[in-house]
C-alpha cells in the first residue's frame, strides 16, 4: 500500500496542484504555481527516503509552502467580499494542502500527532491533495460555470457540500467514526452534484472529443469511488463488512487520483487554454439544450480578489 498511496501523493504534489492554482486565478497565483515544484519536489522525496531527519525536513519545506498559500484563503475572501459559493470551496482548495503538508511531517517524523496511528496520518496526506483541494476545485470550477442562470440548488449544494463534507470528515477524526460517516453522507452527496453538473451542463459544451471524454471520465469516476467511500464510512461505524485501508487506496484513492483529478485538471486547462469564453456554461431552462452556451471562467474577478 505505501508504494500505491506514495504515488497518488507525488502526483498530487507535482501536478494537480500547481495546475490547480493555475485555474484558480492564473494571475495572482502564477508566481505561486510556477515555484511550487520546488517544494514540491522536497515533498515528494520525502515520502521515499525512511522515516527520520531528513525526510522530516524535507516534509517541512512543503509543509511551509503548504500554510503559505493557505494563508491566502481568508484573504480572498476578505479582499473579494464575496461568501458565494465558488468563493467558498476555493477557499477550501487553497486550506486543504496545509492539511496535507502538517499530517506528512508528522508521519515523516513518526511522531503520532493527536494520537492517530501513522498509517491513517499517511492517509491523511492524499486524502487532502485530492477530497480535499482538487473536489473542492473542481466544484467551484462547475458551480461558476453553472451560473449562467440564478444558481439553483444543485450548483449551490455542489459547491458548498464538498468544502463542508470535508471539513466534516476531518472533524470526524477527532469525535468518533459516526461523526466520520455524517462527513462521508454530505462529501459524498456533493461530488456527486458535482458529477452531475459535469456531465449534463459542463461536457456537451466542450469543444474537442478529448475534453469531453476527460469530463466524462471524472464524472463516471466519482459514482464509483464515493460510493466506496460510503461503504466504507459505514463499515467504519456499524461494524458492517467493509474493504480494508489497502483496497481502499488500490480502488478509491487510485481512481479518485486518476479517474477524477488528473482527468477533471487536464480537462479544465484544455476548457480555459482558449481564454474565459472557452468554458461552458449551463443553458437558462426556457433556451433549448442545442443552444450554444455562454461562458465564463472561475478567474473572473481574480484581479479584484486576488492577494
Amino acid at each position: 500500500m505505501t508504494v500505491l498511496v506514495n504515488v497518488i501523493v507525488t502526483l498530487g504534489m507535482l501536478y494537480v496542484v500547481p495546475a490547480g492554482l493555475r485555474l484558480i486565478d492564473p494571475a495572482g497565483l502564477r508566481r505561486a504555481a510556477s515555484l511550487w515544484p520546488l517544494p514540491a519536489t522536497a515533498g515528494a522525496l520525502s515520502l521515499w527516503l525512511p522515516r527520520g531527519m531528513p525526510a522530516t525536513a524535507l516534509a517541512a519545506l512543503y509543509a511551509a509552502a503548504c500554510l503559505a498559500l493557505a494563508a491566502r484563503a481568508p484573504v480572498r475572501l476578505l479582499r473579494g467580499r464575496s461568501l458565494a459559493p465558488p468563493e467558498i470551496a476555493v477557499a477550501t482548495a487553497l486550506v486543504s494542502p496545509s492539511i496535507a503538508g502538517t499530517a506528512l511531517v508528522s508521519e515523516r517524523a513518526g511522531y503520532r500527532l493527536f494520537g492517530f496511528d501513522l498509517d491513517i496520518l499517511a492517509l491523511t496526506v492524499p486524502h487532502f491533495h485530492f477530497a480535499g483541494f482538487t473536489a473542492a476545485l473542481v466544484a467551484g470550477l462547475v458551480c461558476r460555470a453553472a451560473f449562467a442562470q440564478p444558481p439553483d440548488g444543485l450548483s449551490r449544494g455542489g459547491a458548498y457540500s464538498v468544502p463542508a463534507g470535508t471539513l466534516l470528515v476531518l472533524l470526524g477524526y477527532f469525535v468518533d467514526d459516526w461523526a466520520e460517516l455524517v462527513g462521508a453522507v454530505v462529501l459524498t452527496g456533493g461530488m456527486w452534484a458535482v458529477a452531475l453538473l459535469t456531465w449534463r451542463e459542463i461536457r456537451p459544451g466542450a469543444r474537442d472529443r478529448t475534453t469531453r471524454a476527460l469530463l466524462a471520465t471524472s464524472a463516471a469516476v466519482l459514482l464509483a469511488t464515493m460510493l466506496l467511500a460510503l461503504w466504507w464510512a459505514v463499515g467504519e461505524a456499524t461494524d458492517v463488512v467493509h474493504p480494508t485501508l489497502t483496497w481502499m487506496a488500490a480502488t478509491h484513492g487510485l481512481g479518485n487520483a486518476l479517474g477524477f483529478a488528473l482527468c477533471s485538471v487536464l480537462a479544465w486547462r484544455r476548457l480555459t487554454a482558449d481564454g474565459p469564453r472557452a468554458v461552458p456554461r449551463a443553458a437558462p431552462p426556457t433556451a433549448p439544450r442545442s443552444a450554444p452556451p455562454t461562458d465564463r471562467r472561475l478567474t473572473e474577478t481574480s484581479e479584484e480578489t486576488s492577494p
